[in-house]
């Protein structure tokens, strides 16, 4: 897997940018510095789900208005009780709100609502460069990917919690054991999606684990995919985080084993099989020997309790095999929804 830093400033004009799609001079000042864009004809959304970033959100919507000048910018507020929605209006973004609390619910509503070409999917919280937006974006379309993630590089401990380190760490681990590599920061809110993801995604979380899900769904499918790297930053004063480490540590991890039950029942089913038959064993075999030898049984409980667990083991193993076909045959339905949408590509 490859990693590429981000560099607004070093990409191909051929690839990204009509001259008459130049930024011109009569734009606001917080826009007047010149990118090299995709073509106005794409259409690309910035989606920012929010949860009381007042302090934050504006400047938000100001930096990606400014790399992206061509994109829309919606903020999905979610239950707020600060000023976050009129900050995100004056700064220009397209503000709707979403009432189920979690930030999957958020991302399952942007997902339905919104019709682009092309979704970046970003945090409210100012943590992310939104300079890395447009080398994401032409890596998307140049190289017809599904998804682009930024891994999270810099920031030190103010930015990015000892806890979460480890967390991230070993959960990425995890998926990457059970699904494939692919990814190398799997818990990244900054990522940017083709329309074929976005509308093929099942969207069944409704927390952070949502993360979780976008990876091992592009994982599952074998979407093409890549990572970049990407400068990561403290939050400014006055806001808060929202993840917990402990309780949505947690809740990831129960995510990926609902995830590996759910794609890997095989595996999963032949796993519990394997342990019954080697406790059935280690609990049967004396009495098997006892009987060849004398004829008797005389431990009759434990005999019978072996051969229940072997017998569990073997009904263990039968569970596998039909949840196995019943997943491979979702699965080829999830392949044929994401087939129904146009790859991302240049115009």
């Amino acid at each position: 897997m490859s990693h590429m830093r981000t560099n607004t400033q070093s990409l191909d004009p051929a690839i990204l940018e009509d001259p008459a799609d130049r930024m011109t001079t009569d734009v606001p000042s917080h826009r007047s510095v010149r990118f090299r864009q995709l073509p106005a004809r794409r259409r690309v959304a910035v989606l920012v789900p929010c949860h009381n970033e007042a302090a934050t959100i504006s400047k938000v919507v100001l930096d990606f208005l400014a790399v992206l000048p061509h994109a829309t910018v919606y903020v999905y507020d979610n239950n707020s009780t600060d000023d976050t929605i009129s900050e995100a209006i004056a700064a220009g973004a397209v503000v709707r709100q979403e009432r189920l609390q979690g930030k999957g619910h958020v991302v399952r509503r942007m997902f339905a609502d919104i019709e682009a070409d092309a979704y970046v999917l970003v945090d409210g919280d100012d943590t992310y460069d939104a300079g890395a937006a447009p080398e994401m974006l032409r890596m998307l379309f140049e190289r017809q990917l599904d998804m682009v993630s930024a891994a999270r590089e810099g920031g030190g401990h103010g930015a990015y919690r000892p806890g979460h380190r480890f967390g991230n760490a070993a959960l990425t681990r995890i998926v990457a054991w059970i699904f494939g590599d692919g990814i190398t920061d799997l818990l990244s809110g900054y990522r940017v999606f083709s329309r074929r993801f976005v509308k093929s995604f099942p969207a069944l979380s409704s927390g952070f684990e949502t993360e979780t899900e976008f990876t091992v769904h592009a994982l599952a499918l074998n979407m093409p995919m890549q990572e970049v790297q990407a400068s990561y930053r403290s939050r400014p004063a006055g806001s808060r985080s929202k993840l917990n480490t402990f309780v949505d540590g947690l809740r990831i991890l129960r995510a990926i084993v609902t995830l590996v039950q759910q794609e890997r029942p095989l595996q999963v089913f032949s796993l519990a099989g394997l342990i019954l038959v080697c406790l059935g064993g280690t609990l049967g075999i004396p009495v098997v020997l006892e009987f060849v030898s004398t004829g008797l049984v005389p431990r009759l409980p434990t005999a019978l309790l072996a051969t229940g667990l072997v017998l569990l083991a073997f009904l263990s193993q039968t569970c596998g095999l039909i949840l196995d076909a019943v997943a491979r045959g979702r699965k080829e339905m999830k392949r044929l929804a994401y087939l129904t949408f146009a790859p991302a590509e240049l115009p």
